[in-house]
């Protein structure tokens, strides 16, 4: 074990003097610059690392301690961690909010503008990478020693800007100005190998080693971040890896005059980290990709690998010391690269190393979305990993092997349980490997999981029906609510007491209150100052003036097809088309606010984003509307943003189409922060209708049975069309070029879509879509009960904790002691 390191120093003063002083001495000795020539940003510099200070101390000693007491770590690969700004949540979970603001404003710094300058770490593109960062923070919350592995993208997710209503993307530039978190490990450096050939060599027992020499080598450096806990009572550490040529200048070529080839082998390495999902729609791209998920996969494995035999010795040891978490198939090339470790660095048996790889990797699916469950070509493999793609055939071997035993000539059920698809092109299904080679594969919602096993996985949980099993997703209240809704959160205290910043569940307290008119009268005024600072958001970003007291109905996404933003859309134009008929009827104000990207060579998700601005164009000029209706798209939505427009909603939009959203988590955030929801029985929101009450949603459309059957049948939007006067005019002003008079025929394709295919189920839910808006207008129209039902949405989420997510990962899977 590791001795007890005598010689760190003292704890950190504490107080707003002692800040004061910290954040000066950082500003002069770190920063180089004087309080008369210091910027904003160069005060959030100085702020962050003095407050780093705090952090250090209890993250070397807790990283000390989980090695001295030998417990198991868990170890949680992604190549998604949407992080977004750290400086608050560091503050908050370790106390120190008060006294840095109140050290800020001894210095005539606003610390509103400090808070600001920070960038979002954008190294995720939605949900996935939230989850994983609000598991980090929970991991730690919960005292469970951990490590979060990914990658250190130079730059995250693109920036969005819109131009004419069109999506653009231009370069996230998040470490433009340093990283004031992490500590740069260049000692820690692993060989990552691609390409090459496999070399058999005959021992001489006559038993045959393999050895892989790859033909190009690139280091994975690592970059460690803490991840403060609540209250500071564990910090545990996300190590990301930044792709290096092991030289990063070919002298010999560079003095010959090729300066460009000189550097290209650095070029072609640092690629790997260079941006977060590169476009995979073309055989470079793939190829990238795939290099992407190994390089970052490999160095977690190598890196606890190494740990752990610096420690205990034996890798035989390793299930009882190491839980291996695949945050979606990303990371699935683990199951190779772990057993190619055990038996070509290692020297163990076939059967040693497949019961230590079961026994370390466990797998989260998140998706039934066919373009998500990732395959490879098998020649793309081959070529690019040619250890790895033999160790597959091996498994694929052994595992059909067990198949045809237990099911002699059922070679339906082999070809489905075949980790190579062999129909349309020979791939590795990464899902398959995943699950193969974990001990434990669950799903995200009760819903979700339990279609795992009547679609993607149905055969294999035929054979291992103890294998597949549920953790509903769930958010950090810490972030959530306490730091992007210090309002509302200094209210609950103020009214339930303080229990519910420990354990949520406490928040049930909230019920006896719902039906109070004074405390509703105080709800709705957090509310509305949020609603106030929302507007000056979108006055800032996009010109357009909205009115607080309105409705703000929010639909905050990735722009996906199956989101159904489409959904959405042509419903505000059915909305439009009405208050125009009957323009004296008493209609609700209402505010549509849009936000979210698309992928960039996602060409219909891109033309939402269009129809979204023409929509706004058409809706916002009209003076009939008079403030009835405003369509807003906010530009750029990241976690920042998030933190801004969720305090603030009246109506969470949750309508994806039933059977397709695996979880959902902003379902969670809006509607712990009072917003009702409106959304299909999809995802978590079936859960969220168990724990909230009918009464207090607006549930609509097909269920997932009624969807798969209106596929089976062939479904055609024409019918749908046909059969609604509003859907079929709104098809009419979208043919006809009304939206669109600078491009007549913009819209003539996704009409057509509509029409002959509509796979979402756009059109078959629009009817339901419509009626029920307009039940939430008249619950609106309804104040008392509308806060009433907002009051219970924040009562009755307590259990949509991470916390409680964690907790069932690490009893039920990790086999993990909770530290409280």
């Amino acid at each position: 074990m590791t001795p007890p390191d005598t010689n760190i120093p003292a704890p950190v003063a504490r107080g707003a003097e002692a800040m004061r002083d910290a954040i000066l001495r950082k500003l002069t000795y770190d920063i180089g610059k004087s309080r008369a020539g210091a910027l904003d940003r160069d005060w959030f510099m100085a702020t962050a690392l003095a407050v780093r200070d705090h952090v250090v101390q209890p993250w070397l000693n807790d990283m000390r301690a989980a090695y001295d007491t030998g417990e198991k770590q868990v170890y949680y690969l992604s190549l998604e961690f949407l992080i977004g700004r750290l400086l608050r949540e560091n503050m908050s979970n370790f106390g120190l909010m008060a006294d840095v603001r109140a050290a800020l404003v001894s210095l005539d710094v606003s610390p509103a503008l400090v808070e600001a300058c920070e960038p979002d770490a954008a190294l995720g593109n939605g949900g996935l990478g939230r989850l994983a960062a609000c598991f980090m923070e929970s991991l730690a919350s919960l005292s469970i020693p951990a490590f979060g592995y990914g990658i250190r993208y130079d730059h995250g997710l693109f920036k969005q800007a819109i131009r004419d209503g069109w999506q653009e993307e231009f370069p996230e530039d998040w470490l433009n100005f340093s990283n004031p978190w992490e500590f740069a490990r260049p000692e820690i450096a692993h060989p990552i190998g691609f390409g090459g050939s496999v070399e058999e060599i005959e021992n001489g027992d006559g038993q045959v080693r393999h050895v892989w020499k790859p033909a190009e080598t690139v280091l994975a450096v690592a970059y460690d971040t803490p991840i403060v806990g609540w209250r500071g009572k564990h910090v545990n550490t996300l190590r990301l890896w930044s792709a290096r040529a092991p030289d990063v200048l070919r002298l010999e070529a560079f003095n010959r005059g090729d300066h460009i080839g000189a550097v290209s082998e650095r070029a072609r390495a640092e690629a790997i980290s260079r941006i977060l999902y590169p476009a995979d729609d073309s055989p470079s791209g793939q190829e990238l990709r795939l290099r992407q998920e190994f390089f970052f996969s490999s160095a977690a494995l190598q890196d606890l690998i190494r740990r752990h035999q610096r420690v205990y010795g034996s890798l035989n040891t390793l299930p009882d010391r190491v839980a291996i978490q695949l945050n979606d198939t990303h990371p699935a090339i683990v199951v190779a690269e772990l057993m190619r470790i055990l038996l070509d660095d290692n020297g163990m048996e076939w059967h040693d190393a497949w019961r230590v790889t079961q026994g370390c990797i466990s797998y989260t699916n998140h998706t039934l979305l066919p373009e998500a469950l990732e395959s490879w070509p098998v020649a793309l493999m081959e070529q690019l990993l040619p250890r790895h793609m033999q160790i597959i055939y091996m498994i694929n071997a052994v595992h059909l092997g067990e198949v045809s035993e237990a099911y002699p000539g059922d070679t339906r059920l082999l070809a489905s349980l075949s980790l190579i698809e062999e129909q349309a092109g020979r791939r590795v299904r990464m899902g398959h490997l995943a699950f193969v080679g974990s001990h434990k594969v669950n799903g995200v919602s009760a819903l979700h999981s339990e279609l795992l096993k009547q679609t993607v996985f149905r055969d294999f949980h035929m054979l291992q029906p103890h294998k597949l099993t549920n953790k509903t997703n769930g958010v950090t209240f810490r972030r959530w609510l306490q730091q992007c809704n210090p309002c509302l959160t200094e209210l609950l205290v103020e009214s339930i007491g303080p229990d519910f910043l420990d354990n949520p569940e406490a928040l049930r307290g909230l019920e006896k209150l719902a039906g109070d008119a004074a405390f509703q009268a105080r709800f709705a005024e957090v509310k509305r100052v949020n609603k106030q600072a929302l507007a000056q958001v979108i006055r800032e970003r996009t010109g357009i003036r909205v009115d607080p007291s309105a409705m703000f109905d929010i639909h905050i996404k990735r722009i996906h097809e199956y989101k159904r933003q489409l959904l959405n859309v042509l419903e505000t134009i059915a909305l439009y088309d009405a208050i125009r008929a009957e323009p004296h009827r008493d209609w609700q104000p209402r505010v549509k606010i849009f936000a979210g990207k698309a992928a960039a060579s996602y060409h219909r998700a891109k033309l939402i984003i269009k129809l979204a601005h023409d929509v706004a164009r058409m809706v916002n000029r009209d003076p009939m509307m008079r403030d009835r209706l405003k369509v807003v798209f906010l530009p750029n939505y990241n976690v920042s943003l998030a933190e801004v427009i969720i305090p603030a909603a009246d109506l969470s939009e949750q309508i994806s189409t039933a059977g397709m959203e695996a979880s959902g988590t902003g379902n969670m955030k809006l509607g712990l922060n009072g917003a009702l929801t409106i959304g299909t029985l999809d995802g978590a929101n079936v859960e969220m209708l168990e724990h909230v009450g009918a009464e207090n949603m607006f549930i609509f459309g097909l269920t997932t049975p009624e969807v798969e059957q209106r596929r089976a049948e062939g479904w055609r939007g024409q019918m749908a069309i046909e059969a609604s006067f509003r859907l079929s005019q709104v098809m009419d002003q979208l043919t006809s070029g009304v939206l669109s008079p600078d491009d007549r025929g913009r819209y003539q394709d996704m009409v057509q879509n509509l029409r002959e295919h509509d796979h979402f189920l756009v059109t078959a839910d629009f009817d339901s879509y419509f009626a029920k808006q307009r039940e939430v207008d008249m619950l609106w129209a309804q104040r008392a009960e509308w806060q009433r039902a907002a009051i219970l949405n924040t009562a009755r989420l307590g259990w949509f904790s991470s916390d409680r997510t964690i907790r069932e990962y690490a009893e039920e899977i990790w086999r993990v002691p909770v530290g409280r």
